[in-house]
């Protein structure tokens, strides 16, 4: 792992902050301690299936469940008859994801429609698993079966057929009358587009188009809730954000929030895909029908059918460039499928494709269209790895034209402080240069690349990353050790990088705060683990929440000296006298005090800070491509990452490792394959093919500083942009090792081998 780092505030000697402390959770979750969804066992406890539907577009004309009922250990039958089905067009924001309140109700379970395979029609609770399973082949449902629409620029014409019979098209702000496919269409612009093509000496136009993915987290969604008998909802499950469950139950079961308590579990990778209630909501009507602690958990099957994957996309990109080498224009079409119900994330890709250059001239069209295929969730630095692929394929071939260095290239035109993006903001401090140059100067960039049919790529990436909402609390201990409760859920190791940043106000150890993630009831309203916000902003209420704690033993110390608090300063983990340095006591001593000088203390903070960093990377990958199966096989990655501040070097590097190796997995080999009837034919991991260890290299991290100055530690999220550049890295490096520049991905060797023939005037 390399550094390059730039002061902060003129603070480079931190001593908690950047160093590599063993993760507080780390010995629970080696030795399997830890406690997940699936570990959860409570007494009376019933386990509960769903019966999904075989059809892509289907009415719902009966459910007869009079046979499953009358299955021995059946206890409990729902259907969408049980829920009341939600008329507010209010929007509901869960973090990464914005939908309507009636679409979230709407896909709990199927009330007059499925609109795709796998969505969910019913759902049983039984005493034990096989005969909930069992009971689900008695339930008999009469299906109308409609036509149905998979293709996202099919889906967008006039005469195709209609996810929701009720949804009319808003354009550019405007709620027009038309019914269609296409939720909303906008658009930014900034300068004259026309003039600036005029001005370009070189243009390249492009269209390409993106499979929709998985999320590929290893452990399945899953749920337990209980409705006691005085109405209050106990939820437990593994999801990034338990108030945001909170507020989905409050709002899909119309229960007030101080009626639902949700209890975070361990979760097993998330990225973005375990934001949504699918089974909390099931699991709590049936324990209310039966008065028993209901237990559910997905299958991967359903997972793959029925969670909630990231768009599939059509993108067309056009950029023109002088002979000097400048950017001057570029104009991008984007149409991103939301799945059954509106709220792609067309927007963050249309914000973040140009962020890294210094377009004077720009205007991007963003299309959000409902097909049949599961409601798309949000997938690390959703929408916008679809949208970067598009554009630094284009910025690629600008410069090859040019006869320019790549890298050379986007530093002549990169965006830097105080440049204007595309969609109107100006840019703070940024690190894009910085991480080109450090790209530039890399031994790997300066290697020499040897054997046939091998190539190099470079992209960008940017993720606006984000702020949000976020609580902690803290109590001191009589030995001077910290209990920390903070509201977000720990995917990666932010329960060691959040008690880092109260360990470096307080001058101890990280060894001596005890944190862990609190429930609803614990600990004030945290927003959801996503957004790259977690260390950012949780971690600031912990700064925060430090500050408290330092402020009320400075006031403890004075007391005990019967002195002004004015008087007392505090320096690693010292308070002193200013006026009379004898008087000195560490905060451990401190600590054991408490009770002589007024009882104990305890540290609170709630913030909502807005000054999110965006965050740069930059991907080099290097590839061998065998002209016999098509097979891309990946020789060397690097990633040069702007972080900002690495609170936690490991946490960091492994963000990024983990961020390239989905990227790679979009770029080479994953996609939903449906068939004609809209049927799902790859929903397990033996036919979703993701990437593993025999297939990627170990992946170089370059970890860049530039801090944030709207951080106290100048952290910037780093969880996001990691997956952004490297489909568009290993497009470019594919065609300098073969001649091909391939448009659409997945890059598998099928489309690899049918492009080399195309490009040699073999189709076959």
């Amino acid at each position: 792992m390399a550094t390059q780092t730039e002061d902060f505030l003129g603070i480079t000697d931190y001593k908690v902050v950047g160093s590599s402390p063993v993760r507080h959770d780390g010995v629970d979750k080696v030795t399997g301690r830890a406690i997940y969804g699936t570990d959860l066992n409570l007494p009376d406890m019933l386990f509960a299936k769903v019966l999904r539907s075989p059809h892509a577009h289907a009415r719902v004309k009966s459910i007869d469940t009079s046979k499953a009922e009358a299955l021995p250990g059946v206890k409990a039958i729902v259907t969408g008859a049980d829920l009341v089905e939600s008329a507010e067009d209010e929007m509901a924001d869960l973090g990464e994801e914005i939908v309507r309140i009636k679409d979230l109700t709407a896909a709990v379970l199927a009330h007059e429609k499925v609109l795709y395979h796998g969505y969910p029609v019913a759902a049983v609770a039984a005493s034990n698993i096989h005969i909930a399973e069992e009971a689900l082949d008695l339930i008999t449902v009469d299906y109308e079966v409609l036509p149905h629409v998979l293709d996202v620029r099919e889906a967008m014409k006039d005469g195709a057929p209609l996810v929701h019979e009720d949804q009319k098209t808003k354009s550019l702000g405007e709620q027009t009358d038309k019914v269609s496919n296409i939720s909303s269409h906008f658009r930014t612009e900034l300068g004259d587009i026309k003039q600036g093509f005029e001005d370009a000496d070189i243009i390249v136009e492009r269209e390409f188009n993106t499979e929709m993915v998985h999320q590929g987290y290893i452990e399945p969604q899953n749920a337990t809730a209980h409705w006691n008998a005085d109405g209050v909802i106990t939820v437990w499950c593994s999801n990034q954000g338990a108030f945001g469950v909170r507020d989905q139950l409050a709002k899909i079961l119309a229960v007030p929030v101080s009626k639902i308590k949700v209890i975070p579990l361990e979760i097993g990778g998330g990225f973005g895909g375990k934001i949504k209630a699918y089974l909390e909501p099931i699991a709590a009507v049936l324990s209310k029908k039966t008065g028993h602690p209901v237990k559910m958990i997905m299958t991967r099957t359903e997972v793959l059918q029925a969670t909630g994957p990231t768009s599939g996309s059509w993108v067309r990109v056009k950029m023109g460039a002088t002979h000097e080498g400048k950017l001057v224009a570029a104009e991008c079409e984007l149409v991103y499928e939301s799945g059954a119900f509106a709220g792609s994330p067309v927007g963050a890709g249309a914000r973040n494709m140009l962020v890294p250059y210094d377009i004077p001239n720009a205007v991007v069209d963003g299309y959000d269209v409902t097909v049949n295929k599961p409601s798309t969730s949000a997938y690390r630095a959703p929408g916008t790895t679809n949208a970067v692929f598009a554009a630094e394929v284009v910025v690629d071939e600008l410069a090859e034209k040019l006869n320019m260095d790549p890298i050379d290239f986007r530093l002549r035109n990169s965006a830097k402080e105080g440049t204007r993006r595309a969609d109107g903001p100006l840019n703070k401090r940024i690190g894009h240069v910085e991480c080109l140059e450090a790209v530039k100067a890399s031994e790997h960039y300066n290697s020499k690349l040897e054997g046939k049919n091998v190539g190099r790529g470079v992209a960008s990436g940017f993720w606006g990353n984000g702020g949000g909402v976020s609580s902690a609390s803290a109590s001191v201990n009589a030995d001077g050790t910290i209990n920390l409760v903070e509201g977000s859920t720990d995917i990666g190791g932010t329960r060691t990088s959040i008690a880092m940043q109260m360990a470096e106000v307080l001058g101890i150890s990280v060894e001596d705060i005890r944190p862990q993630v609190g429930d609803t009831d614990s600990v004030g309203y945290t927003g959801v683990t996503g957004g790259s916000r977690t260390t950012f902003a949780t971690g600031w209420a912990a700064y925060k929440c430090a500050q408290d704690i330092k402020e009320q033993m400075s006031a403890r110390a004075a007391i005990m000296w019967e002195i002004s608090e004015d008087d007392i300063e505090f320096d690693e983990a010292v308070f002193q006298s200013k006026s009379d340095p004898s008087k000195s006591i560490t905060f451990k001593e401190m600590a054991g005090k408490l009770d002589s000088t007024g009882g104990p203390v305890m540290g609170r903070a709630t913030v909502k800070p807005s000054g999110a960093g965006g965050a740069f990377a930059i991907v080099l990958v290097d590839v061998e491509v065998d002209e016999e199966t098509g097979k891309v096989e990946i020789l060397r990655a690097s990633i040069f990452q702007d972080v900002g501040k690495a609170i936690y070097p490991p946490y960091v590097e492994g963000q990024m490792q983990g961020g390239v190796a989905q990227g790679i997995g979009w770029a080479l080999n994953e996609e939903y394959v449906y068939d004609e009837n809209g049927v799902l034919r790859n929903s397990s991991l033996l036919d979703y093919r993701m990437p593993t260890c025999l297939d990627l290299p170990m992946i170089e991290t370059h970890i860049i500083e530039v801090p944030n100055p709207g951080h106290p530690y100048g952290v910037r999220g780093v969880g996001e942009v990691p997956i952004c550049p490297p489909p568009a890295a290993v497009a470019s490096a594919i065609y300098r090792a073969v001649g091909v520049r391939i448009d659409d991905l997945p890059m598998s060797p099928g489309r690899v081998l049918e492009s080399m023939w195309s490009e040699n005037g073999a189709a076959k």
